[in-house]
């Protein structure tokens, strides 16, 4: 059974995504990926503010346990997940299949 973090309240939310993006720092670091992943998150960014605003003015999700911050229109902590996640997968893929990687011929 996983712990109950809810017990961070209303800054649940965002110690999660600070304990996560410091996992895809590391591993983009570790990658030499950094550049690489801010280009990235940078040409993704508005198309998953837009679709982030959209499904949140829908009521697809509610979130609960966030500080209440809004920047632009979304929780502040929706910022920090539209860099979170593509770092995450970029610092796994790089850490995989980056040119330092040992494993980079898996799949070439």
């Amino acid at each position: 059974m996983a712990p109950d973090i809810s017990v961070l309240g209303r800054y649940t939310y965002l110690a999660t995504e600070v304990f996560w993006g410091a996992i895809a720092a590391l591993l983009l670091r570790r990658a030499n990926a950094l550049c690489k992943a801010a280009v990235t998150i940078l040409a993704l960014y508005p198309i998953a503010y837009v679709w982030d605003r959209y499904t949140l003015e829908v009521g697809v999700f509610d979130i609960q346990l966030r500080t209440g911050i809004d920047v632009a229109g979304i929780p502040l902590e929706e910022h920090l997940f539209m860099a979170v996640v593509p770092g995450l997968v970029i610092g796994f893929h790089e850490t995989i299949f980056g040119t330092n990687a040992e494993s980079s011929e898996i799949g070439d």
